[in-house]
């Protein structure tokens, strides 16, 4: 999924005992400015569970040191590294980000206004990865101390070659730093990028610092031509403002269609939380009932499965 928005309350709503007055008309704003879905960070995910959102994977911290990444200087990879402040190389940096909001499930991007701030602020330096001319990795970092550590932000790459040069851009930091602290996506494993690599990988998820993302679904008829399996299935979707009623929805030619109004034998019946949880590929049908966010009949779970298959969506932005 692409193009995610999110959105937030103030805390001064949430005294004042307004939430869910306020939360209907900020998300009917989000939905009207043509977004689908929105997603936000949680102070409590189970105060944003009553308005729709589901809890989405976290992103996982990698720690290695640069010596043990020296394999990937060896390796006879066919690319090259571009290395330079992020300020000037802040458009090729956007540019590849907004070419991954077409590969990365889940991905999310900042406005183009709120994103020059990365670059005005130029405080990070930036690494790309080429093959054939086109960007294949970008990683924005810093080093927080000489001797001591590297931390790099969000490592994102289309495939393994793009991750195998920039691991070993960050090899040759081996007298300049102990140890490389990366962003990864939740579906990552990086004891499995090389034979005898060494790694300490970390996912935290705790209210009200380090937050796992959330999200929900704005409009149903609004996800026609997502890319889905090949599944068909009903399903009523109850208790929700924006998205309630029954839907047939078939991916058969391998994009979402949507029938608004109808519904067929077997049909679920969720609430706006665990369609969500189907849609975004973060649970399976069986654990949507398990957690109490709708009832799936036995003869519809294969149907969901195939249609919304588990996949891991990666936020990136973090807001």
């Amino acid at each position: 999924m692409a193009g995610i928005c999110g959105v937030a309350t103030h805390p001064l709503a949430r005294r004042q005992g307004h939430v869910r007055t306020l939360m209907t008309q900020l998300l009917g704003q989000v939905r009207d400015e043509g977004c689908p879905v929105s997603t936000l960070y949680p102070f409590r995910p189970s105060f944003y569970e009553r308005f729709g959102y589901v809890g989405l994977p976290q992103t996982r911290t990698v720690t290695v040191s640069p010596a043990d990444l020296r394999p990937f200087l060896r390796k006879p990879l066919s690319g090259e590294i571009s290395w330079q402040r992020v300020g000037e190389g802040y458009p090729v940096y956007r540019a590849f980000t907004e070419d991954l909001l077409s590969r990365c499930h889940g991905f999310a991007l900042f406005s183009e206004e709120r994103a020059q701030r990365l670059r005005e602020a130029d405080e990070r330096w930036l690494v790309t990865a080429h093959v054939d001319g086109a960007v294949v990795g970008a990683v924005t970092y810093r080093v927080v101390e000489f001797g001591g550590e590297l931390r790099a932000d969000n490592l994102l790459a289309t495939g393994p070659v793009g991750r195998a040069l920039l691991l070993g851009f960050f090899a040759r930091h081996v007298d300049q730093v102990e140890r490389v602290v990366a962003t990864v996506g939740p579906d990552e494993a990086p004891e499995l990028w090389a034979t005898d690599l060494a790694t300490h990988t970390e996912t935290r998820a705790s209210s009200p610092t380090t937050r796992a993302p959330m999200g929900r679904v704005l409009s149903v008829t609004g996800l026609a031509g997502l890319p889905v399996g090949t599944g068909r299935a009903a399903v009523e979707i109850v208790d929700d403002p924006f998205i309630a009623g029954r839907y047939l929805l078939d991916g058969g030619t391998g994009g979402l269609e949507v029938s608004a109004g109808t519904t067929a034998p077997g049909a679920a019946t969720l609430t706006a939380a665990g369609f969500a949880a189907l849609v975004y590929g973060a649970l399976d049908p069986v654990e949507v009932a398990v957690r109490g966010l709708g009832t799936v009949p036995a003869e519809t779970v294969e149907s969901l499965r195939t249609l919304f298959p588990r996949w891991a969506p990666y936020l990136v932005a973090e807001f």
